[in-house]
């Protein structure tokens, strides 16, 4: 059996905008450039799509999943590229200890096994070195982008989701 290939997103600050106050409603949504042309990059080139996001504000009562899932919607929308799946984490980890939220690896692991995935020509893009951890424990290669939180990594750096796909992920 053929497994897939995937590239692996977290939500906030690679596909939108990130806000202090979190990102649960839809006019508050705002998808960065490139990020459309991007998925779509991907797409054509044989990679499955997954959002993997920690949204704590559920755990914290700011939000409800419901909320997230509308954002969700609406990035599907406005991007008009099919992501195959958004797995959230609900959980804080000052409140709830949980494998689900990163870096935690549980919605990998569960992912990798649901979708045949092929973890060593998959790829894991995010904005915190967290969101890299549980992914280069499987085996699946990191990318940070438009990292302001001085944080290292081994992993490779680009300047977002664009400069990621072109500079490693699509190079010919």
């Amino acid at each position: 059996m053929i497994k897939n290939k995937c590239v692996f997103l977290d939500r906030d600050g690679v596909l939108n905008n990130d806000r202090v106050d979190y990102v649960y409603k839809v006019e508050d949504l705002v998808v960065k450039n490139g990020v459309a042309e991007s998925l779509r990059r991907l797409v054509d080139n044989g990679f499955i799509l997954i959002v993997i996001t920690n949204q704590s504000g559920i755990d914290k009562g700011i939000f409800t999943e419901n909320d997230v899932n509308l954002v969700h919607n609406e990035i599907q929308n406005r991007t008009g590229v099919h992501i195959l799946t958004f797995y959230f984490s609900p959980f804080h980890r000052t409140l709830t200890n949980s494998l689900s939220s990163k870096p935690g690896s549980l919605l990998f692991e569960k992912a990798i096994a649901k979708y045949n995935i092929d973890v060593f020509q998959s790829w894991m893009i995010g904005d915190r070195f967290r969101d890299l951890i549980p992914a280069e424990k499987l085996g699946i290669k990191g990318i940070l982008v438009e990292n302001d939180y001085n944080e290292t990594s081994e992993s490779y750096y680009a300047a977002n989701l664009l400069d990621a796909v072109n500079k490693y992920i699509l190079v010919k």
